[in-house]
């Protein structure tokens, strides 16, 4: 059998997530649906992470098993036939038999936008915030982030996972370069937690309101209780946008 990783993008508006399951159409399911279709057998694909209902990503990453080689340009083209057009696929390469998509990735990085202003033709992808925001304030406690590895306190209760440590490599808000009224929080760490950047922004934005202190988050942190932290910011603001990995893993 050969693997293959596989590269898409997809707007999540329509889906009740990356993940399959029996009570919404899923991005899994409609990619697992064509593959299986073009290669004529029945095809397991397992990602890099669950995005949740709503949430996009400009880049994931999936692997499959096929046996026998295939011309890995025509099957990206042959899938963008099959595919629904809020799903796209970008490349498909092969890769050692070992390589997964989910346990090999060495980081992964989000994207969340939030606006002052309403403009109809990115409603849903940005979270409009109606009260100003301190964002200097939101970065200083965006940087007591990295001081920290255990993130129970923006994890979502009753998950499977063995453990909530994290590492986080990089997190700041930034103002959108052709949009003045845009500001993206970029974060980018080793693995993420169920829920875990959304809850993570709706903190933030507690803090840029000024209804919780750079310490105040500090000390959610610490707690590790999901019922300090603050609600979770909504998912469709929320893009999943690369999933590095070991370049020993490729053929």
């Amino acid at each position: 059998m050969q693997r293959y990783f596989i590269y898409l993008a997809y707007d999540g508006t329509n889906y009740h997530g990356w993940q399959i399951q029996p009570n919404g159409i899923s991005v899994q399911e409609c990619l697992v649906k064509a593959l299986s279709t073009f290669l004529r057998c029945e095809i397991e694909v397992v990602g890099a992470g669950r995005t949740d209902a709503g949430v996009h990503a400009s880049l994931m990453v999936a692997h499959f098993d096929y046996d026998g080689l295939l011309d890995t340009v025509s099957v990206a083209e042959k899938l963008n036939r099959l595919l629904p057009p809020d799903i796209s696929v970008y490349r498909v390469c092969r890769v050692k038999p070992e390589a997964h998509a989910r346990f090999d990735a060495t980081a992964r990085t989000y994207k969340y936008y939030v606006t002052a202003v309403k403009y109809p033709f990115n409603r849903q992808y940005r979270w409009r915030i109606y009260s100003s925001l301190d964002y200097e304030r939101m970065n200083e406690a965006a940087r007591t982030l990295f001081e920290y590895s255990d993130f129970t306190s923006f994890s979502k209760l009753h998950t499977d996972v063995k453990t909530n440590i994290c590492h986080i490599t990089h997190a700041e808000w930034t103002k959108v370069t052709d949009d003045e009224a845009t500001w993206v929080f970029t974060i980018r760490a080793d693995r993420f937690l169920r829920n875990m950047v959304r809850a993570i922004v709706g903190t933030l934005i507690e803090v840029g309101r000024g209804k919780l202190s750079v310490e105040d988050f500090r000390r959610i942190i610490e707690q590790q209780d999901r019922c300090k932290a603050g609600t979770s910011a909504p998912g469709q603001a929320l893009f999943l946008v690369n999933v590095e990995y070991p370049e020993t893993l490729f053929i």
